[in-house]
């Protein structure tokens, strides 16, 4: 098995900037139903737990090695509180197509940055054509 390996770093305000000026627009193109709902507080979404997951989705993307919509990725919370990869639609496909599988996430924020890691396994192609 071979490893690839994502990581992307978000400043908090870039994604709060984005939020303000797009509003719903930004929201439903780039994050799910359930990852808005995760990121509430109140009456309004966090930014920082929203930069946490576009860099997820950034850092996801760097493993897929291809551009896929970002409603196709989604960070999941378990219920002991991990966070964890969801592909649907055209990131499961890729990830399919290119043999990736056991994909496992970590995030991060601070001092207004926000920082994910992705690292999936893959069945590399055999150098004899089989």
């Amino acid at each position: 098995m071979g490893v690839r390996v994502g990581v992307d770093l978000v400043t908090v305000a870039d994604v709060a900037e984005s939020v303000a000026e797009h509003g719903d627009r930004y929201l439903s193109r780039v994050y799910t139903e359930a990852e808005l709902a995760d990121c509430r507080t109140g009456d309004r979404v966090d930014a920082t737990r929203l930069a946490a997951r576009f860099a997820a989705k950034e850092a996801t993307i760097k493993v897929l090695r291809e551009f896929v919509p970002w409603s196709s990725i989604e960070v999941r919370r378990s219920p002991a509180g991990w966070v964890e990869i969801g592909l649907h639609g055209r990131a499961a496909d890729s990830a399919r197509a290119g043999g990736l599988s056991e994909f496992a996430l970590s995030l991060t924020h601070e001092g207004g940055l926000a920082s994910a890691v992705v690292v999936a396994s893959y069945a590399p192609a055999s150098r004899d054509g089989a």
